[in-house]
């Protein structure tokens, strides 16, 4: 398997694969703000970015699989995979141990390089309390799916990077 992981990380497809997953989520995200009418949390937000980062790791990945671009990549999808998962845990807590001394900010904080809230509101931009159980799908909250979305995704890019040392193998006419 870890072979397997090795030669399709050195292919388009699989990155890609990343990309468009991340990205359907992000269709299903903008899908409930906008049309669904549901209000995102700064922690949705945070989650949202997380998702960016993996499908940027995806198009990063795509660009040059071959070339040490991929280690880039790579490091792109742990991090945002990682910090997914943090986010995606910390909101599930805060909705499943309603607290008054736990809760979330009132609105996104981005670098002042990076005004995502300024320049696309529409996806950005926090209107919702993070505490609100909003949506449920067989009996689980907005957030516990995402600890699942994200822990998938880094249980694979752990697994990914472990296969970069191996050699993909050979296959000739004769099978040696």
């Amino acid at each position: 398997m870890l072979r397997y992981l090795n030669q399709s990380s050195r292919g388009r497809s699989a990155w890609l694969l990343l990309a468009l997953t991340a990205f359907a989520l992000e269709l299903v995200a903008l899908w409930f703000q906008h049309v669904m009418l549901l209000k995102p949390c700064v922690l949705c937000i945070y989650e949202r970015c997380a998702l960016f980062g993996v499908m940027g790791a995806g198009i990063v990945g795509a660009i040059a699989p071959k070339s040490p671009l991929r280690y880039v990549a790579l490091l792109i999808w742990l991090y945002s995979a990682f910090r997914g998962l943090q986010l995606a845990w910390e909101h599930t807590m805060i909705q499943l141990h309603p607290s008054p001394f736990m809760t979330c900010d009132f609105m996104a904080r981005f670098p002042t390089w990076l005004p995502l809230d300024k320049w696309l509101p529409q996806v950005f931009v926090a209107s919702g309390d993070c505490s609100v159980r909003q949506w449920e799908f067989l009996s689980l909250e907005m957030p516990q799916w995402l600890v699942g979305i994200f822990a998938a995704y880094l249980i694979v890019a752990v697994l990914v990077v472990i296969a970069q040392p191996l050699k993909p193998k050979r296959r000739d006419l004769f099978g040696r």
